[in-house]
């Protein structure tokens, strides 16, 4: 069987991982760019990246030969907002509008991300997520992306991968801004962005051109059953919901999505449950691996194994993770699901015959996809896929030793390649997963 008539397949990328073009046309400087020396693997910088900033017309066109029906991209805050003046740096929206015109002649359903990591400097100058402050600023970008873009952009996510941006970002300052916290900061930081969020959506759906398909897309680290019994099930669901942390999805979905604090979350009032839990169109979750084979405190033991296959990564390949996060995700929030991330890193270089051959990220795909057909065959809505990433970029602070695109980048030249993946992409799309 096929996957739902009006399934949405694309891949998705980061502004920061991708663009390049970091000081140009009037764009300001975000903590990717300013707070990294020295941090990041092998020395590396998102200066150029992928220099999509002035090849996204070609990157159009690869997206349109695979045969993409969406393509989830960011916007760069520090690109439209390059300091605390208030006047929009009409340059850096351009592109934005460009890269959507681009889209849409395509045939490429756009999925606008307002925040995924690159905070501008000028923001975190102020505090950044630690500062109040930081809300209206965000409300008010928001409203200028959605003024701008919405008379073609349908489906927009308000914040990327929150758990992460914090966890790794504002507690153990291992990505930028590269800050520790104390419990009384996070408590802010995590109310700040919730208000942010809330916000931002009642002002979004005021303005918009367009009835809007609004979404938000937290890292979906789920526990998996050890198998099929009831009781296996029921208790895997309770590891994957139970202690409130930043990096879990229990303590930014439960607020934003059923409007209830868990337990621990008392900071957050009534008041704010008001503005925080908007309704939302879709539950955008990005799911790579399961977490019973990673080491987390106070979890469920760990069921890996000598030799358990593994990405580039390290991250365990568990395509049931996929199906059992659609599983959780929909009994518990109750919202039509889209896979906003899914993808493996793995070791791509170009062979003697100049062509990227990778067999392992072929089979990755079709398994996690059987997993997600295996959800919406039980009844489960689920509006789309989006493959991480479109092309190979840079990683955060692992730089560009990872490479987890369906598109390969020299990143001496900027010559892009499609991998064998890319080519069995666009032929499940063809035929929306018939033959898998």
């Amino acid at each position: 069987m096929a996957f739902p008539k009006n399934f949405l397949w694309g891949a998705a990328s980061a502004s920061a991982q991708v663009e390049g073009a970091y000081n140009e046309d009037g764009k300001g400087a975000t903590v990717w760019d300013a707070l990294t020396d020295g941090k990041i693997r092998n020395g590396d910088d998102n200066k150029i990246a992928c220099d999509h900033y002035h090849r996204y017309k070609e990157d159009v066109c690869l997206m349109k030969k695979i045969g993409l029906q969406s393509y989830r991209f960011s916007i760069s805050w520090a690109r439209i907002f390059p300091d605390d003046s208030g006047k929009i740096n009409e340059k850096g929206l351009q592109f934005y509008v460009n890269l959507v015109n681009e889209l849409v002649s395509a045939n490429i359903e756009p999925i606008c991300t307002l925040f995924h990591w690159d905070l501008p400097m000028w923001l975190h100058a102020k505090g950044g997520w630690k500062s109040a402050e930081i809300i209206p600023y965000f409300v008010e970008y928001a409203k200028t992306m959605v003024e701008a873009l919405s008379d073609k952009v349908k489906y927009w996510v308000t914040f990327n991968e929150p758990q992460c941006f914090v966890w790794w970002g504002y507690i153990y300052g291992m990505h930028a801004p590269f800050v520790t916290s104390t419990g009384k900061e996070i408590e802010n930081v995590t109310r700040n962005i919730m208000l942010s969020h809330g916000n931002a959506v009642k002002v979004m759906r005021s303005v918009a051109k367009q009835p809007l398909k609004i979404g938000f897309a937290p890292t979906c680290d789920i526990f998996t059953p050890k198998d099929n019994t009831p009781e296996s099930i029921e208790e895997a669901k309770k590891a994957t919901f139970g202690e409130a942390l930043a990096c879990r999805i229990t303590w930014w979905s439960d607020p934003i999505v059923l409007g209830k604090r868990p337990k621990g979350m008392e900071f957050l009032s009534d008041e704010d449950l008001k503005i925080i839990a908007q309704p939302l169109d879709f539950y955008g979750f990005n799911s790579y691996t399961s977490m019973d084979y990673n080491s987390m405190p106070n979890t469920a033991s760990e069921r890996g194994y000598a030799g358990i296959p593994r990405t580039a990564t390290g991250w365990v390949i568990a395509p049931e993770c996929l199906y059992w996060s659609a599983r959780y995700v929909s009994e518990r929030y109750k919202l039509p699901l889209m896979v906003t991330e899914n993808g493996m890193a793995n070791v791509d270089f170009v062979m003697q015959d100049g062509k990227v051959h990778d067999p392992q990220r072929i089979d990755f795909i079709k398994k996690y996809l059987l997993a997600l057909k295996q959800a919406i065959d039980e009844g489960i809505e689920v509006i789309g896929y989006n493959y991480w990433s479109i092309m190979d970029n840079f990683e955060w602070v692992e730089g560009y030793f990872y490479r987890f695109g369906l598109i390969y980048v020299d990143y001496r030249t900027g010559e892009r390649i499609l991998k064998d993946s890319a080519d069995f992409y666009a032929e499940v799309i063809k035929t929306n997963g018939e033959n898998l």
